[in-house]
This record gives structure tokens, C-alpha cells and sequence, in this order.
């Protein structure tokens, strides 16, 4: 089997976040018959060793799954792989695909499948094993023209509020914007994609509506595709706004949020997006994403997540953000928190430029606004030298995901000669 034929089993075994076990299985067998001693952690992390190791593949096998997603259909198109009305998996399924190609190969080497990394680089935080072999590569880069030296650091901050209700009669609507573009709230926040439940909020304030319910987004790193409400009003005036679908459901009592005003201002106020950008090394240097709102009975949950390719620069959205949550009477907690990797050229870093420059001349070093588990491993053991590549995938996250077919294979052959020159 090759790359792509393991993709194809990676894509026929469910593997979203948090509902991985399937596919864990899969790839601990798979490891234990290519003669690897293997185990994993309360995690879900799979580490594998063979040999006496002197580099480290490592990947993520979960997924962000949006869509019909995790039923996947691979499309081949025009030199790309898709899928149908899904997200595709190719991050980081292809990354674990080219890994699983070198377990076949090599006798030497060091494996880590780290879990649940698009819920908060959950696997990465709790992993405790000590790496023998000094040296990490990571597979879950987006682009073949770039070795990633250096990341963002990220942070989960949730605004939560009580519900309290009271009893209104009124027209109550059901409205929903859906089937927006979506994407990466790191990569692709510098696109300025519109974020749904933003524009929701902004529709409901300005047609002076309350708040039944809202609830709106897919995953804490995902730009807002789908954002729904029940509200009541007088009327809702829909000229101008194609994206916006209005169900009437008549005129009725309705138990209204008191606090809906406050909600929809607190939302509306937020400053979603860009921070800061660098102009010396293009790239964002701070962001913030407005992922996820969420009700239930008892209380309403708004959930952001910052980066920043300082330490420095995540404490002061953390800041601002808290402090703009509390003025709006939500109460607010910090989670899912990792630390920026400073980008630094090692030796390891310059052999894996050489080798990627042997097949693409435009090769160089970049950092990525976007968490990388290099970050939080290297943070967790002194000593280790990382760096991260893959091929080129676009818009991640999102039903329009693809990967491009030539520069897996591209990828793929830089790998197994990274590997190869590790060899005992």
C-alpha cells in the first residue's frame, strides 16, 4: 500500500474529534504488524518505536469533521483530492498517511499520533513519554513551500452567562444564516471570512429583536459556517439580506432572555478578527474568533479563541476580551492554552530545508499563525530540535477542503529522505 491508499482507509474509519477509538485501534494494529512496540496514554496519544531511532514523524489523526463529515467521499478533481459535502481530513489524515508509508519502509524510527489536536492540542498537552530520538517532524504544515520554524500561541476563552426569561407575546421567527465559506480561525483568519454568528447578531440588533434561543458554530478553530436563533419582534425586515432565512411561526407566547440586549451588543461589540499584523515577516501577529454560542435550560456559553505569536501579546487578548465579557455580565474562564513556539534555525531545521530544496527551489523558513503541536512538545522537553512541513491543502476546516495530489507525493519523497539520512 502507499500514501494514498492508507488515506482512503484513514477516511473509511470515523475519526472526528473526541470520537477517535476507531481509528486508534486501527492504527495501533497497524503499528504492532510493521514490528513497532507500541502503546498509548489516557489521552488517546499512540506512541510506536522500532529500531534505535534517530528522528521522530508525528501527526494528529483527529479531525475537524463539518458537513456529512464523518461519512467521507473522496472526490479526484482537476489534480486535487476532495470531498463531497465534507470536510476531506487531509489535515492531518495525509500527514498520518505518509507516516504510516515510512513505518513500512524503515527500521529505524520513532512515531507519535497525537489525539483530539483541533479540539485544543489536547494529545500534545498530556503527552508524558520522553522522546528518544531528539528529533521531531511534524507533518501537519499546509503548504510544500515553507519548513515552519515558529507558531502562534492560542488560548480557549469562554463567556458564560445564566439564563434568566421572561414571559413576552409576540411574532416569533426562526432565523438562520448557514452555508457560509468557513475555514481555519488561524490560518485563513486573515481573509476577513465573514463569521455567521457576527452577522447574526447584527441582523437581530438591528431589527430590534429578543432572544428565545441562539446557537451558532462547529469547532473552537473553525470560522463560523451556520448560526440559528428563535426570536420575537414586530417584523423582520429581510431587504438586502440574501444570506438570512426567515421562518414565521406566528404569534405566540414566548419566554425571551432579559438579558438579550446585552447578548446581541456584547457580540456585536466584539472586534472579530486581525489584531495586529507583521509586516517584517507577513504574517498576523495577533487574532481573535468569535467560534461558538451556544444555550441550553441554564445557561448561554460564548466561545473565542485567541492567538498570538507571542506570550506576551495572548495575555493582552485575554485581557481586552475578559474585560469586555464582564461588562457584559458574563463571567469568563481561560482553557485549551499553549505556548508560542519561537521560531530558531537548528541544525535539524537546515537538513530538512536542504532536503525539501532538492525538490522545491522556493523552499524556505516560515512561522504560521496557527498552534503547532512542535510547541507544546518541545516546551515539555529540553533538548528536542522540531520542525514542520506538508503539502499543499487548502481551506482546512471547511467543506471546501482539498489537497493537492503532486505535492503529496513531493512531500512524501522529502520525508523518506529526511528518514533515510537518520538511519543507523
Amino acid at each position: 500500500m502507499k500514501v494514498f491508499d492508507y488515506f482512503n482507509e484513514i477516511c473509511s474509519i470515523p475519526h472526528c474529534s473526541f470520537e477517535t477509538d476507531k481509528l486508534k485501534e486501527y492504527l495501533m494494529q497497524f503499528s504492532k504488524d510493521s514490528g513497532f512496540s507500541v502503546n498509548s496514554d489516557e489521552f488517546g496519544n499512540i506512541y510506536a518505536i522500532k529500531g534505535k531511532p534517530n528522528i521522530c514523524l508525528q501527526a494528529h489523526y483527529d479531525m475537524v469533521c463539518v458537513g456529512d463529515a464523518p461519512n467521507i467521499e473522496i472526490i479526484k478533481e482537476n489534480g486535487f483530492l476532495k470531498a463531497k459535502n465534507s470536510t476531506l481530513g487531509a489535515d492531518n489524515g495525509i500527514g498520518v498517511a505518509i507516516i504510516m508509508d515510512m513505518m513500512r519502509e524503515f527500521e529505524s524510527l520513532e512515531v507519535l499520533f497525537t489525539n483530539n489536536e483541533e479540539v485544543g492540542l489536547l494529545g500534545a498537552n498530556g503527552f508524558n513519554t520522553k522522546l528518544v530520538s531528539g528529533r521531531i517532524l511534524n507533518l501537519d504544515s499546509e503548504h510544500e513551500d515553507g519548513v515552519f520554524i515558529g507558531c502562534a500561541s492560542g488560548v480557549g476563552i469562554f463567556a458564560s452567562s445564566k439564563i434568566e426569561t421572561k414571559n413576552e407575546i409576540n411574532n416569533v421567527y426562526e432565523v438562520e444564516i448557514s452555508g457560509l465559506k468557513g475555514g481555519h480561525s488561524g490560518i485563513e483568519i486573515v481573509k476577513d471570512i465573514p463569521n455567521a454568528i457576527k452577522l447574526l447578531a447584527d441582523f437581530l440588533a438591528k431589527s430590534k429583536a429578543k432572544i428565545v434561543s441562539i446557537n451558532g458554530g462547529e469547532r473552537n478553530n473553525s470560522i463560523p459556517v451556520k448560526a440559528v436563533a428563535t426570536v420575537i419582534c414586530d417584523d423582520l425586515n429581510l431587504q438586502g439580506n440574501s444570506l438570512i432565512k426567515v421562518k414565521k411561526l406566528g404569534k405566540k407566547d414566548a419566554l425571551v432572555l432579559k438579558n438579550s440586549d446585552c447578548i446581541l451588543s456584547f457580540i456585536n461589540s466584539f472586534a472579530q478578527g486581525v489584531r495586529s499584523y507583521d509586516e517584517s515577516l507577513k504574517i498576523v501577529n495577533e487574532s481573535i474568533n468569535l467560534s461558538i454560542i451556544k444555550q441550553d435550560k441554564n445557561m448561554l456559553e460564548i466561545e473565542f479563541f485567541a492567538r498570538s505569536m507571542s506570550d506576551l501579546g495572548l495575555e493582552r487578548i485575554k485581557s481586552e476580551t475578559e474585560v469586555l465579557a464582564k461588562m457584559a455580565g458574563f463571567d469568563v474562564r481561560f482553557a485549551e492554552e499553549s505556548r508560542a513556539w519561537t521560531p530558531k534555525v537548528t541544525d535539524f531545521a537546515k537538513e530538512v530545508l536542504s532536503s525539501m530544496q532538492e525538490f522545491n527551489k522556493n523552499v524556505k523558513f516560515e512561522a504560521v499563525h496557527a498552534g503547532l503541536e512542535c510547541g507544546v512538545l518541545l516546551s515539555k522537553q529540553s533538548g528536542l530540535e522540531a520542525c514542520s512541513i506538508g503539502p499543499n491543502i487548502y481551506s482546512p476546516h471547511s467543506i471546501n477542503e482539498c489537497c493537492e495530489i503532486n505535492s503529496v507525493d513531493l512531500i512524501s519523497r522529502v520525508v523518506k529522505n529526511i528518514v533515510r539520512k537518520y538511519q543507523n
